[in-house]
């Protein structure tokens, strides 16, 4: 178990290191492609700023978004108790516990840090889960929480929608520029159309890979945190068998979930922001007799 942790860990931050990269290259290319490579560090700032903005708000949307409802611990003892004994084991605060009326098995956590975050479940969930198999999604939740995976998503989340920002401010400007008289300009003006096109397809898979590689190492860790890697894996063969899409649809929180809420589709695996249920509940029963 601690060898995948650390080995997950290594891998997103090569990815999200890359990810910084790939977007301060087209803010060179933006300021290149503009014809004022002065703007560059102006640019880089602007979207550090909007980067922040969306990372602060986004835990709370995630939340209203997916009609969530703070609990008390009278509302649900079993799920209070539950939430309450793991944030113990991993010397977390108690985070706040919501509830989403919803049939299909899922839940998410959010929150920039321990002491800001929330734990949501749904009630189908509930309904068809063991207290073990509930332990151990739970136990993946806080897994992210602990991990600070929450921080990383947002912060992921954040720079794809600037990379579309600068993609579409990049594809308006083509229809407005008369200064391609000289091969530089003709150069760069190529450069850029192709960065517009590709770069929100590029962030995007950038964004889904770090995706994957948390949802591994909360498996790992929430394994860990129970000792009873077969909890978790046992609740994930319901879900592939039940299903987990949400009748409340919303991209642009589906990244949060423990399985994937949203509606498969052919192209659905190069998409997903979640790695094959198969594949996560295979690397948890190989951690038998290793926790």
């Amino acid at each position: 178990m601690y060898s995948q942790i650390a080995a997950n860990k290594r891998k997103t931050v090569l990815i999200m290191f890359c990810f910084v990269l790939f977007v301060g290259a087209l803010g060179w290319i933006f300021g290149q492609y503009s014809g004022s490579p002065s703007i560059t560090p102006y640019v880089l700032v602007g979207a550090a700023i909007y980067a922040l903005i969306s990372y602060y708000a986004s835990s709370r949307l995630a939340l209203a978004v997916n009609g969530a409802a703070a609990i008390e611990k009278k509302d649900n003892p079993r799920l209070y108790r539950i939430v309450e004994n793991l944030s113990i084991t991993d010397g977390l605060p108690t985070p706040k516990i919501y509830i989403i009326d919803d049939p299909a098995p899922n839940a998410f956590a959010t929150g920039r840090n321990p002491t800001t975050s929330s734990v949501a479940v749904t009630s189908g969930l509930l309904q068809i889960m063991d207290d073990a198999e509930l332990e151990g999604v739970l136990a993946h939740e806080l897994g992210h929480v602990k991990n600070y995976d929450i921080r990383v998503a947002l912060a992921a989340f954040a720079m794809v929608a600037v990379v579309g920002i600068l993609a579409d401010i990049m594809l308006r400007m083509a229809w407005f520029r008369d200064d391609r008289d000289n091969d530089n300009n003709q150069l760069f003006f190529f450069i850029g159309i192709a960065a517009a096109i590709l770069a929100p397809l590029v962030a995007t898979l950038i964004q889904l890979a770090v995706s994957r590689k948390r949802e591994y190492l909360a498996d790992a860790t929430g394994a860990l945190t129970t000792r009873y890697p077969e909890g978790l894996a046992s609740a994930l063969e319901k879900i592939a068998k039940t299903g987990s899409v949400l009748k409340r649809q919303n991209a642009s929180t589906s990244h949060f979930f423990f399985a994937n809420p949203l509606k498969q589709h052919s192209v659905a695996n190069l998409f997903s922001t979640h790695p094959p249920i198969d594949e996560r509940i295979k690397r948890l029963r190989s951690m038998e007799g290793h926790a």
